[in-house]
């Protein structure tokens, strides 16, 4: 009889040393928050019946996002310490009895099928099992005054990754015990498993599996995603809209006060417009009109957010990036100068992309046509997307 597999998830940790504004684990690599690539590994394989995640309580809105259409348990509340989440995650799945359980660390995104096969096996013929890869550079002892004191002989020296997979039974029991003797220092499960005389072994890790912890660890990926989408496309696009009656204008997703309004379907923001015509135009996409007909009632007054979040999805759904937006705004009033940081960070946040990837520029026309004469105002845009290669070529 097949045995039950389960998997534990942790995701409660607040990964401050990433950056980013959000715990490490559901900042965005391609697209997509980290946690979402190991838990679809593990939702889709054969061998894996309970995928349960951890989480921490300020998370679960994060959470529910980022797992959506996910095979994948309503998550369990984890704790203080890593041992504590475990724990806590040990003790949602005791009701469904699993063989084995495999603990897995959310911001280790790059996981394989092949790898998760392996953690079974292992866990089933040892009992206790973790990946490890050997090491490959020198290992130094050195004193409180950085003096070298020895030089370790690194043969016999692994590192260790996760997922770390174990008999269910007696992992639980190894925790317990550990909680009940108030042993919450153990950095691994399997330190804490060896400590309650269990023998753990080893089976072949893998070098892309990866730990996501400082800032430099996102920004080596980034250079990495980008590097592995090398069909770079450039779109253009153009909107325009008149002045009427009103208080505020709406541009890059920003209210301005202002003495007139933008007159449109939508809000008439010609800024994110003419960036969704911009970005439809890399994929060879259509443009706005052909999505977003003016002539369909349930586009009348809607927030022109959701135009651009769908070109951006369209990216997404392709395997690409958005690399750069660039947004030229021609008009002699309002002043888009003091708004400028504010409708980038604004772009920025819709598109999910950092700032410094969203160009805002705005000048007059020198008092000249229609725009000189306050009627109307006008927007120009560029953006640079990159995707896998198709293959495809002109003959």
């Amino acid at each position: 009889m097949p045995q039950k597999v389960a998997v534990l998830v942790l995701a409660a940790g607040r990964g401050t040393r990433s950056g980013g504004g959000v715990p490490k684990q559901y900042r965005p690599i391609g697209g997509r928050p980290v946690i979402r690539a190991s838990l679809e590994i593990f939702g889709s394989h054969p061998r894996i019946g309970t995928v349960q995640p951890v989480v921490h309580a300020d998370d679960e809105a994060l959470f529910v996002a980022a797992v959506a259409g996910l095979r994948v348990q309503e998550p369990v509340i984890g704790g203080a310490t890593r041992q504590a989440s475990v724990l806590a995650g040990l003790a949602a799945l005791e009701t469904s009895k699993p063989d084995i359980v495999l603990v897995h660390d959310a911001a280790r995104p790059f996981l394989s099928s092949a790898l998760v096969d392996r953690a079974i096996d292992a866990a089933a013929a040892t009992g206790a099992a973790i990946p490890a890869l050997p090491v490959t550079d020198t290992v130094k002892v050195v004193d409180g005054e950085g003096r070298v004191t020895q030089t370790i002989d690194r043969a016999a020296l692994r590192t260790v990754q996760t997922p770390q997979a174990f008999d269910f039974q007696k992992l639980l029991a190894a925790h317990r015990r550990a909680a009940e003797s108030s042993r919450q220092d153990f950095t691994d499960d399997a330190a804490l498993a060896e400590w309650a005389g269990l023998t753990v072994t080893t089976f072949e890790g893998e070098s892309r599996n990866m730990k996501l912890t400082t800032a430099e660890d996102f920004a080596k990926l980034e250079e990495e995603e980008f590097a592995r989408l090398p069909d770079i496309r450039t779109g253009m696009g153009f909107d325009v809209h008149a002045f009427g009656p009103g208080d505020h204008v709406t541009l890059g997703g920003v209210r301005i006060a202002h003495d007139q309004a933008i007159t449109g379907h939508s809000d008439a923001d010609v800024a994110l417009h003419a960036l969704v015509d911009a970005i439809l135009g890399a994929l060879a996409d259509g443009d706005i009109g052909s999505h977003f007909p003016p002539s369909d009632p349930q586009w009348r007054g809607a927030s022109s957010d959701r135009f651009l979040r769908f070109a951006v999805e369209r990216v997404a759904a392709r395997g690409g990036r958005i690399a750069h937006l660039d947004v030229s705004i021609v008009c002699e009033a309002p002043k888009i100068g003091p708004h400028r940081d504010a409708i980038r960070q604004r772009i920025a946040g819709i598109a999910g992309v950092t700032v410094d990837r969203v160009a805002v520029k705005a000048t007059t026309n020198e008092q000249l046509g229609f725009i000189g004469r306050r009627e109307g105002i006008v927007a120009y845009a560029t953006a640079t997307v990159r995707l896998p290669w198709s293959g495809g070529h002109a003959r």
